[in-house]
């Protein structure tokens, strides 16, 4: 156990998949008596669920994508400014070490901590290694993972990797020791629908539908919960009454924890949060994979827990995906009738699978407890104690931390970028 207090910068892109993680290692590590500080971009501090304790500091975007030559110059500079930046809140920080989590706002960080000779770790959330960890897999001392198997992760690199898990939520893990809500031939069936962070259009015009088509002893159970995007939540609300199914719909659920804790079946995307949500609750999912992930990332996502028998998943051709709006006439017609087909198809085979499933209730019980087999409900304790186990001799510590001094968040660090 660490007798001293160390002092930890994680660096993580702006969007949830990156920070959740990241939020639950920080409270891990400051529960340890650790100091610990965010870098993230714009998005990322504007994020709920930061703890009061985590100064964020915000570096300049320095997205290096695409094949326009302004753009890279562009990203160029700003991972250039971004790595000064950082290395100026090293020097007053005076961190044992540097975690990334992915996404381009680590891209800098990381670089930084590289000219400071500090010890390096990244975690990958998704069964895909992300574009930024896999730029850095050769150069950190470490790398965690959250699945078995990470594509896109060099054979060779075995010797750095230790399987962690991805860390979520304490309030979500909480719900790890509760029981499987009761489900009977009976009782209400809940279902609860999301589509990540900004709501999934094909859900909305697929789940109404499929459900409607379930027999009529099983429909008559429904108790359906949904996220949708604004412009949409009308149209799903007028679709679910004309089916009879009472539906409760909103952009955004502050509680979801307690949604997910009262479902008896999820249904939605394989993001790397969602995954780690329903394996650590332990509830069985039908899993509609984003079809234009980075690296077909959604779809490795999800093989781990569809193997463990706990979810099923239906794949979204990327004909969906078009927008029929940005064409005219019978081009627009065309593309309008063949979607509408894909997503008949895609609401008969949802369907199916709800009835595979929920027809027996011990079926959809052991789903539940196969899903929660697949959980890593110690994955911040395990990172964190990989973590810790990179640094200086105590007696250096000592030395850091006569010498540092906890800065105050990003807009310190923002001004100190500017001068």
């Amino acid at each position: 156990m660490t007798l001293v207090s160390r002092h930890y910068v994680l660096a993580a892109g702006g969007t949830g998949g990156h920070l959740i993680p990241a939020f639950a290692l920080a409270a891990e590590l400051h529960a340890r008596g650790h100091h610990v500080a965010l870098v993230t971009d714009q998005r990322g501090a504007a994020i709920p669920g930061k703890p009061d304790y985590l100064p964020a500091h915000i570096l300049p975007p320095g997205r290096i994508a695409g094949r326009n030559p302004l753009g890279w110059l562009k990203g160029v500079k700003g991972v250039l400014e971004g790595r000064r930046m950082a290395l100026r809140m090293f020097d007053t920080f005076a961190p044992t070490a540097v975690v990334g989590f992915g996404g381009y706002p680590a891209l800098p960080t990381l670089l930084a901590a590289r000219a400071a000779k500090l010890p390096t770790v990244l975690h990958e959330q998704n069964s895909v290694l992300g574009r930024v960890n896999r730029y850095f897999a050769r150069k950190v001392d470490a790398i965690a993972t959250s699945a078995q198997r990470t594509e896109r992760l060099d054979a060779s690199l075995a010797g750095k990797v230790t399987v962690v898990g991805n860390p979520v939520r304490e309030n979500v893990l909480r719900l790890r020791d509760q029981p499987y809500p009761e489900f009977t031939e009976d009782s209400l069936f809940r279902i609860l629908v999301t589509g990540g962070s900004q709501g999934a259009r094909v859900l909305s015009d697929v789940v109404p539908d499929g459900l409607a088509m379930l027999p009529p002893a099983l429909r008559s159970r429904l108790q359906v919960i949904q996220q949708c995007r604004a412009e949409d939540i009308e149209r799903v609300r007028e679709r679910y009454a004309a089916h009879g199914i009472p539906a409760e719909l909103a952009t955004y659920f502050e509680n979801m924890a307690e949604r997910l804790a009262s479902a008896h079946l999820f249904i939605g995307r394989s993001g790397a949060s969602t995954i780690a949500e329903l394996t650590a609750v332990g509830r069985p999912a039908i899993l509609i994979p984003l079809p234009y992930a980075t690296d077909d990332h959604q779809s490795a996502n999800a093989r781990e827990v569809v193997a463990g028998g706990g979810a099923r998943v239906i794949r979204q051709p990327p004909v969906t995906t078009e927008d029929a709006d940005a064409y005219k006439g019978d081009k627009r017609n065309a593309l309008l009738s063949e979607q509408a087909q894909v997503h008949q198809r895609m609401a008969k085979d949802l369907c199916l699978q709800i009835q595979a499933i929920a027809q027996h209730p011990e079926t959809l019980a052991n789903a539940a407890h196969a899903a929660w087999n697949c959980g890593y409900p110690n994955a911040a304790r395990d990172l964190a104690d990989l973590v810790e186990s990179f640094g200086a001799a105590p007696i250096m510590d000592v030395i850091r931390l006569e010498k540092a001094s906890v800065p105050h968040g990003g807009e310190a660090l923002a001004k100190d970028g500017a001068r």
